[in-house]
C-alpha cells in the first residue's frame, strides 16, 4: 500500500517579516507549504522577505495583530511582539497589548479554525532568575510594575490564555520559551547584544557592556531555532509545552564582546556603564524537555554563528553607506 502524501498546510506566521519570522517563512516555504507572513512593520522589514515577495505560495499581508483577522488556516505561528528593550519600551502599552490582545484574537482563529497554533513565548518569564540554569517548572522571579514589564508579564498573560484555550475550547496549543538567540536579519538597531557588539565592532566603535560584564547568556543560532519551532508544532496534540528552546552553553558578556573583537579584526576597547534595571544576572536553558520531546539539541556553535551573523552585517552596513550616498 503507498504510504499518504502530507498535503502542503496553510500557515499562517505573525511577525513574519521579522527577524526569526523571515527565517521560519523560509524554512517553511521550502517545505511546499502555503505561506501567509502577517506583519505591521513596526520592527519587522521588508528586506527580510523581499527575496520571497514573487514566490506563488507567499502572501504578504500587512496587519496589526491587536485586531482581529479572518483568515483560513491550518496552523499558526505566533510571533508577533518588540523582542529587544530599545523595541518593546517605545511603546510598553502597545507593546502589552500585541502579546495579550494579540494572543485573543489568534487563539479565537485558532479555535474557529480549528488550527494548531504555536505561541513564541521567551526566556522573559523566568524574571531574574533564583534557579540555574532555568527549567519550564520555574515560576519565575519577575517584576511586575518595572520598564520591562511590559514584555515580560506581556508574555506570561499570554502564556496564560494559551492554556486556558486549551483547557477551556480544546484548542490545540504548542508553547516555546526562547532563550536568546542571534543571526543574520537582526535589527541593527534593536539593542540586543550581539547585534550592538558586531556593529559597534564593525565601525570601529567603542564596545559597551552594561556593568561588569560577568552577567551570563546563552546564545542560540537561529537556524537551530527555527528547527525547534517546527519541530515542537508537529509533536503530538499532548506535547503542550511549555518548552525551553535555547542554546545550554553559558558564555559572559564580555567572552562574547571579545569574541566579536577577534572575528571582525577590530579595533574596538571595551567600555562599562551601569546595569539597566531588571536585568538578569544570568539566562541558561534546561533543554532536557525538548531533548526528549523533539530530540532537539542546538548544533551551531558560537563562533560559527557569529562569524555568518557578521557577515551578514558588513554587508548590511555596506548597503546603508552606499544608499546614503
Amino acid at each position: 500500500m503507498t504510504p499518504e502524501l502530507e498535503l502542503p498546510k496553510r500557515i499562517m506566521i505573525t511577525g513574519g517579516a521579522g527577524f526569526l519570522g523571515s527565517h521560519l517563512c523560509d524554512r517553511l516555504i521550502q517545505q511546499g507549504h502555503e505561506i501567509l507572513c502577517v506583519d505591521n512593520f513596526f520592527t519587522g522589514s521588508k528586506r527580510n522577505i523581499e527575496h520571497l515577495m514573487d514566490h506563488p505560495r507567499f502572501e504578504l499581508m500587512r496587519h496589526d495583530v491587536t485586531f482581529p483577522l479572518y483568515v483560513e488556516v491550518d496552523q499558526i505561528y505566533n510571533l508577533a511582539c518588540p523582542a529587544s528593550p530599545v523595541h518593546y519600551q517605545f511603546d510598553p502599552v502597545q507593546t502589552t497589548k500585541t502579546s495579550v490582545h494579540g494572543a485573543i484574537n489568534m487563539l479565537g482563529l485558532a479555535k474557529r479554525t480549528r488550527a494548531k497554533i504555536f505561541q513564541a513565548s521567551t526566556s522573559e518569564v523566568y524574571g531574574d532568575p533564583e534557579e540555574h540554569p532555568q527549567k519550564e517548572s520555574y515560576w519565575g522571579k519577575v517584576n511586575p510594575i518595572g520598564i520591562r514589564s511590559c514584555y515580560d508579564e506581556g508574555k506570561r498573560c499570554a502564556e496564560t490564555l494559551f492554556f486556558d484555550y486549551h483547557r477551556q475550547h480544546q484548542v490545540e496549543i504548542k508553547v516555546a520559551r526562547i532563550f536568546n538567540t542571534y543571526g543574520p536579519r537582526m535589527h541593527p538597531n534593536d539593542g540586543r547584544v550581539v547585534s550592538n557588539f558586531i556593529v559597534q565592532a564593525l565601525q570601529g566603535q567603542s564596545i559597551t557592556l552594561y556593568g561588569d560584564g560577568e552577567q551570563t547568556r546563552s546564545f542560540c543560532y537561529c537556524d537551530d531555532l527555527i528547527e525547534g519551532f517546527i519541530r515542537l508544532m508537529n509533536t503530538p496534540s499532548q506535547v503542550t509545552g511549555p518548552l525551553n528552546l535555547g542554546n545550554p552553553h553559558e558564555f559572559t558578556i564580555r567572552q562574547l564582546a571579545e569574541l566579536v573583537i577577534e572575528l571582525t579584526g577590530s579595533q574596538s576597547d571595551l567600555i562599562f556603564k551601569p546595569l539597566p534595571q531588571d536585568d538578569p544576572k544570568q539566562r541558561r536553558p534546561d533543554i532536557t524537555l525538548a531533548q526528549t520531546h523533539l530530540d532537539w539539541t542546538p548544533s551551531v556553535q558560537l563562533r560559527e554563528g557569529l562569524e555568518k551573523t557578521i557577515r551578514y552585517f558588513d554587508q548590511l552596513l555596506r548597503d546603508l553607506k552606499t544608499v546614503q550616498g
